[in-house]
């Protein structure tokens, strides 16, 4: 069932003081090319370095809650960051946890997972085939499977970001973000849509990967061949039925494409301009607002940087 606000809260309540708020932050040089107040909500300094953490932790602890016994295995798929957010929430709580991904996601996501203790099956063709495998070992051996993107309490603990931009930020118009499964966009939008119906949020996809640009179109989900991206945690196809697909209608005013010129440009500027290192997925949202597709002059505008998880030879060529 998909989430409500109300979830949202209780998420925050949840998380409680187990992880710390991340910084909001003012970017002249990204408000100087967009004309208006550009602002960095920076979660790539989260732990695990990206805000899957919130959703992660959230799930497992919801799965903990009132249980004598340990939980079955948990089980997941992920292109890397979810994999080692939910790898670290196991090791922190005392449960088994299996990530399956794709064969080429960043070495440095593939070790953070082993170092927290999880079972790795780094061997699948993609993120489609790392997803089908996940679910069918979690059906084989009794474990429970917990989505990146669709599953309730990982959209409800991403959209405690929603809730702190709120807090930090009363006004604001335009909030962006990029947009993979989703549950990122699905869960900031129900936070932000119940206190401020008029902001607009703005979802990001790359043009290797942009089902929700398709499946929009068309009405319904659809499948898509993924190309090869600087992000690699946003390419992928949605699983049939994935509740993220109604939340996003629903929440999302308007989805835009980036180039993977878009997503150098954008890691480039955040490593010269802002001292940050971000991963292409992470940086997204500002390849949106370099490009001119997340702003209108005079606005004030949130833009997400979600994830550092590169590895560092990919990070050298895209800001060199």
């Amino acid at each position: 069932m998909p989430p409500t606000v109300l979830d949202v809260y209780e998420a925050r309540r949840r998380l409680g003081e187990r992880l710390p708020k991340t910084p909001l932050l003012p970017s002249p040089w990204l408000s100087s090319i967009a004309d208006g107040s550009v602002f960095l909500k920076i979660e790539s300094v989260n732990l695990t370095s990206s805000f899957k953490i919130r959703g992660a932790l959230n799930a497992a602890l919801r799965l903990s809650e009132g249980i004598d016994t340990p939980p079955p295995i948990i089980v997941t798929a992920s292109a890397g960051n979810h994999g080692r957010a939910m790898a670290l929430a196991a090791e922190e709580l005392g449960l088994t946890c299996v990530v399956f991904t794709p064969i080429n996601a960043p070495e440095a996501k593939k070790n953070a997972i082993r170092r927290h203790g999880a079972v790795l099956h780094a061997d699948c063709a993609d993120y489609d085939v790392a997803e089908q495998e996940a679910r069918e070992f979690a059906e084989q051996e009794g474990g429970i499977y917990i989505s990146p993107y669709n599953h309730e309490d990982v959209i409800a603990g991403a959209g405690t970001i929603g809730l702190e931009i709120i807090e930090a930020m009363p006004e604001f118009d335009v909030v962006v973000i990029p947009l993979g499964g989703g549950g990122l966009a699905s869960g900031m939008g129900l936070a932000i849509k119940a206190a401020a119906p008029n902001v607009k949020i703005v979802g990001v996809e790359v043009e290797a990967s942009s089902p929700f640009t398709l499946s929009l179109e068309a009405g319904r989900i659809t499948t898509i061949t993924p190309r090869p991206s600087l992000a690699d945690g946003l390419v992928g196809n949605l699983e049939p039925g994935s509740m993220t697909f109604g939340l996003v209608q629903q929440v999302v005013d308007k989805v835009v494409t980036v180039s993977e010129d878009d997503l150098t440009r954008a890691m480039k500027g955040l490593a010269t301009e802002e001292r940050l290192i971000v991963e292409g997925a992470g940086a997204a949202a500002v390849a949106a607002i370099l490009d001119g597709k997340a702003s209108v002059p005079g606005q004030r505008i949130v833009a997400m940087v979600t994830g550092g998880n590169v590895d560092l030879p990919k990070w050298l060529f895209a800001i060199t």
